[in-house]
């Protein structure tokens, strides 16, 4: 009896250890994100826990056959392993999915050997608690080339992950359909593609070029990533922070467009995020964000901005009825582009104050879901 007592408790702080965030306060200060850069990464462990090694030993192996089904009971994570070589479980992430229950409610690990995967990857919305892993020192890469002509600008992604509670870590997703040049009709084409709630992309890398990172819906985070593109290559309506991660802009286009964010009407709680970011490139070409919709919500803080932002910083997309309806927020940038004097009147320069809920992960309620990436 005691031993059983003993398993049960072992199970259940095994639970805690993958299943539920560190932080459980609402106290949003403790998820402010510190203003110097140097202390970003220390803070984030300190709050969320620090990334820990998991032995594969001590994961459940996945049930493979058509009799695996979700017991609606918490328990240990699985995992699947997908190697091309044939020795992992599955020599697909296609198929590494369909095996996956649905309904799940456990996590499991997809865990990704090297190499290109060619193919078009859906993490469906009844599986959700699904974790892709790959190595950080040879990281797994996702290519595919669908194009809106084909498949539709929704269903054009390389990675198309639906699904509530996902989160991928060390993988690089590419769309490799041939670069738009103005006449094509159709030739957007996303790298991903998240529309499910609590995701979290952690060291993952985006490359594009229209409309590079489809940002569907729900709260996501991307720390420490790379993103890349040319026109609108981070557009939805989703409610996320870009966390340390580079913004890209490839150069060639004689105008490039960061963020295209879909808000609606104010009343919508939703707004693109980017604290402590790089914007990457040359040539004074590109805008930090322009007016999709009418209600655009998109905030930099704490961002390097290089010569590639256009003095003018935003754009109100020719639609002039937009200017006092966009959110378009900067607070304490730096680098050649984060000069304020040419910008757009519609522009703002947030206070401290102003700025405040922006510069918290409280901002995606992130003390309710988020936890630390894993190490395999």
């Amino acid at each position: 009896m005691k031993k059983m007592s003993y398993i049960i408790v072992e199970t259940l702080l095994v639970f805690i250890l993958f299943f539920l965030p560190i932080v459980r306060s609402t106290d949003n200060a403790k998820l402010a994100i510190p203003a110097e850069k140097a202390k970003l990464a220390s803070w984030f462990d300190s709050t969320f826990g620090a990334a820990s090694t998991v032995k594969t030993a001590s994961l459940k192996p996945v049930a493979l056959s058509g009799a695996a089904a979700a017991t609606g009971k918490a328990g240990p994570p699985k995992l699947i392993t997908v190697k091309k070589d044939g020795s992992g479980n599955f020599k697909t992430l296609t198929d590494a999915i369909k095996s996956i229950p649905s309904g799940n409610k456990q996590r499991v690990i997809v865990s990704i050997g090297p190499g290109n995967y060619t193919e078009k990857v859906t993490i469906p919305r009844d599986k959700p608690f699904i974790t892709l892993y790959g190595d950080p020192k040879n990281m797994p890469v996702f290519v595919y080339g669908g194009t809106a002509a084909k498949y539709g600008t929704v269903d054009s992604a390389t990675l198309s992950a639906e699904s509530d509670n996902f989160t991928c870590v060390n993988v690089k997703v590419v769309n490799c359909a041939p670069r738009p040049d103005g006449k094509i009709v159709g030739a957007q084409a996303a790298a991903v593609r998240v529309g499910g709630d609590s995701a979290v992309f952690y060291n993952c890398k985006f490359y594009g070029y229209q409309d590079t990172v489809f940002d569907y819906k729900g709260r996501h985070l991307f720390k420490d990533c790379y993103i890349e593109g040319t026109v609108d290559f981070i557009f939805g309506s989703a409610k996320s922070v870009y966390l340390n991660t580079e913004i890209h802009v490839i150069p060639g286009d004689p105008m490039s467009i960061i963020a295209a964010h879909a808000r609606e009407k104010d009343a919508e709680d939703t707004g693109f995020i980017f604290v402590h970011c790089s914007v990457t490139g040359t040539g004074r070409t590109a805008v930090l964000g322009r007016s999709w919709f009418p209600y655009p919500r998109v905030v930099y803080a704490f961002c390097d901005l290089s010569d590639v932002v256009k003095p003018e910083g935003w754009s109100n997309n020719f639609h002039p009825e937009t200017n006092s309806t966009v959110f378009f927020g900067e607070y304490n940038n730096r680098g050649p582009g984060s000069n304020l004097e040419k910008r757009v009147k519609f522009a703002k320069k947030l206070s401290p104050n102003e700025a405040k809920p922006f510069t918290n992960l409280g901002y995606i309620d992130a003390a309710s879901w988020l936890g630390p990436p894993i190490k395999l």
